[in-house]
């Protein structure tokens, strides 16, 4: 734990979350991202990712959730018109403390991660393909309505913490369903979160197909 930041530059990005031990591609244009990303790449390559809340702040800057997930910058690529290409891959959960004044346009927070230490431990969960079926079937019903595409079969050829994990973030719930995925104990209450919150929407989805 010793090399986790304690002071850690964030990106806040509604309806975006990334779990330990997934990767994620990332398009950077914004200039104090792009700021972001050029001194973390001389430094630790680390950064935050983190939800902000929906709020109406009367400084525009909007208030962040207490839990996000630090990143390490796994790939890099600037393109011709000045954009950073990256991959993150998710390491460990982190509580924010609070957030540090500096002369930065992005920002940056005091952390820990005490919370989580179980992130970092390589452990197989006990769960079958068997109890993703339910999910499986919903989520597909769920998806195909909101027009998303997802590759399937290869989901269903990785290992189960990268299927639920890789679902939680893709999934087309709300910015507050994703805070919920995202701070789920383990693979196992995620799971079961996911499936609770599948159940709202394909009730909604039977609901509206009978009033029509």
């Amino acid at each position: 734990m010793k090399n986790l930041p304690v002071k850690l530059p964030v990106f806040p990005l509604s309806n975006f979350i990334i779990l330990p031990k997934t990767t994620v591609p990332l398009n950077i244009f914004e200039p104090r991202y792009i700021d972001m990303i050029n001194d973390s790449m001389k430094s630790n390559k680390m950064i935050g990712m983190i939800q902000p809340k929906n709020s109406n702040n009367i400084n525009n800057i909007p208030d962040l959730y207490d839990t996000g997930c630090l990143g390490k910058i796994t790939s890099f690529r600037e393109t011709d018109d000045g954009r950073f290409l990256i991959e993150l891959k998710g390491m460990i959960r982190f509580r924010k403390i609070d957030e540090i004044n500096t002369d930065k346009k992005y920002r940056i927070l005091n952390v820990n991660y005490h919370d989580f230490l179980d992130d970092l431990i390589e452990k197989k969960e006990e769960i079958k393909f068997s109890d993703l079926k339910l999910i499986f079937k919903d989520l597909k019903s769920l998806f195909e309505k909101k027009g998303f595409i997802i590759n399937w079969k290869a989901l269903e050829q990785q290992n189960l913490n990268e299927t639920i994990n890789a679902l939680s973030m893709a999934s087309p719930f709300s910015l507050e369903e994703k805070q919920v995925l995202l701070e789920a104990k383990n693979l196992d209450k995620r799971k079961d979160k996911m499936a609770e919150i599948l159940k709202t929407y394909i009730h909604d989805v039977y609901e509206n197909n009978t009033i029509q």
